[in-house]
């Protein structure tokens, strides 16, 4: 079977980052969970369901299937290097980026319930209290769970190109860095998690120059032209 090549697992990952920032800036104007029960009860129940279930229904979804394809796209091309990667964050890396897909739906189901509850169940409206609590669900299945298993694909991802050769050592720090950040973060802001966008964009850039790399290499050396000999001259014999 023929490998992803690198330039199609950054398309694939400049595609996430921008979903992913779309739906973010979109739960922003969610009610957070330090915000009133009159805030919860305003935006639940008419003004914030449209934004609420346009996240849930499209943005979050289609950000996480995105982000599917970049990780495999990414592990065809790990896989398709002449390398011995490390078996223990080979073994994670794919692992940790589905625990983070599953938690990030989960979470933003929970979120969504209120709403679906009321738009497509036909149901009244849930008791403010009861909205709280189900985004206090969600923001932990999303900003203190899911988060950790991005870090860990960060982390691993790192490792595996760093390992490969493919990442250059100041881009590995960063990464490294980067990682570190959505492995010990705690917070509920929306804001945290653009670190996530940023370090595929930083790995896409990686992706890219090792593409060109390859392309280079792979192409036929110019041949220089061949030079036209000189003709000498004869020499003419004089008449005796």
């Amino acid at each position: 079977m023929k490998p992803a090549t690198p330039r199609l697992a950054a398309v694939l990952g400049v595609l996430f980052a921008a979903l992913f920032v779309a739906a973010m800036l979109t739960v922003n104007n969610v009610p957070h969970l330090s915000a009133p029960v009159t805030d919860y009860g305003a935006f639940y129940d008419g003004a914030g369901n449209t934004v609420v279930t346009a996240v849930a229904i499209y943005l979050v979804p289609l950000a996480g299937i995105a982000f599917l394809w970049f990780a495999v796209a990414l592990r065809s091309v790990l896989d398709g290097l002449e390398t011995h990667p490390s078996a223990m964050a080979h073994g994670l890396n794919l692992l940790s980026g589905v625990v983070f897909v599953a938690l990030l739906f989960g979470g933003t189901a929970a979120m969504a319930t209120p709403v679906l509850l009321t738009t497509i169940g036909g149901g009244a409206p849930l008791d403010p209290e009861i909205t709280r609590g189900l985004s206090a669900l969600g923001y932990g299945l999303v900003f203190l769970f899911s988060v950790r298993g991005a870090g860990m694909f960060a982390l691993t991802t790192t490792t595996l190109l760093t390992g490969a050769g493919v990442m250059p050592r100041a881009a590995a720090v960063v990464s490294y860095l980067l990682a570190t950040w959505l492995l010990l973060t705690a917070t509920d802001h929306p804001a945290s998690l653009l670190v996530l966008p940023a370090w595929v964009l930083l790995i896409a850039v990686v992706l890219l120059r090792h593409d060109r790399r390859q392309r280079r290499a792979a192409a036929p050396p110019s041949e220089a032209p061949t030079p036209v000999p000189t003709p000498v001259p004869t020499p003419r014999s004089e008449p005796s």
